[in-house]
């Protein structure tokens, strides 16, 4: 479990493709004495597994699954990634309930700074607007924000400053990709409720 707050803004220093998917080498982690083997790390957003520690760096494997739903296939050697430890019991609850389980990859319609904050549009990608609420919390690359308005498939956020400069949000340009994950509540929610959804019409 995360809370979407960073604590730095990682580079990923390796790269090997292997039959079962990739591993990665993340290097720039201040918080590596923290870590051991088989803790759970978010990599803009994605649940990974510590595999192997280095003095300021670790690696970890992706599987097939995880590339063919999210970004990191695309990352290579240079590329800055978030990156947040797993929440230890007694941490404060900063941000919000992440698991770091990718519901899809969105496409940032806009990014530009704007009268003092970061503006960001995202195109949410199939029916993720359903789970997601004006004024509820979202994951982007890992990144806990609130939607500040939902239009059709476009969501779009206000982002505070320090955010803005201390995360990879910043750097987005239009037409780069971008981790996902509603919130997780919603999500319980709206399972919940399916069954009992009117029928589309025919």
């Amino acid at each position: 479990m995360f809370t979407g707050i960073i604590r730095a803004v990682g580079e990923v220093a390796g790269r090997e493709r292997r039959k079962t998917g990739l591993r990665l080498t993340i290097a720039r982690v201040p918080f590596i004495e923290r870590l051991r083997d088989g803790d759970s790390v978010s990599l803009a957003g994605v649940c990974t597994t510590v595999v192997a520690l280095g003095e300021a760096s670790f690696d970890v494997d992706v599987v097939e699954a995880t590339l063919e739903r999210t970004t990191v296939g695309s990352w290579r050697v240079g590329d800055l990634v978030n990156l947040e430890p797993a929440l230890c019991a007694g941490d404060p609850l900063g941000g919000h309930m992440v698991q770091g389980h990718i519901d899809g990859v969105g496409t940032v319609a806009a990014a530009r700074w704007e009268a003092g904050s970061g503006r960001l549009e995202i195109e949410l990608p199939g029916g993720l607007e359903r789970v997601t609420v004006p004024q509820g919390s979202f994951a982007v690359d890992g990144v806990s924000l609130t939607v500040n308005r939902l239009s059709g498939t476009i969501a779009r956020f206000a982002i505070i400053p320090y955010t803005w400069t201390h995360t990879t949000l910043g750097r987005l340009v239009s037409g780069a990709s971008v981790n996902l994950e509603a919130d997780l509540i919603g999500k319980h929610v709206a399972r919940a409720l399916r069954p009992h959804a009117a029928p589309a019409d025919s």
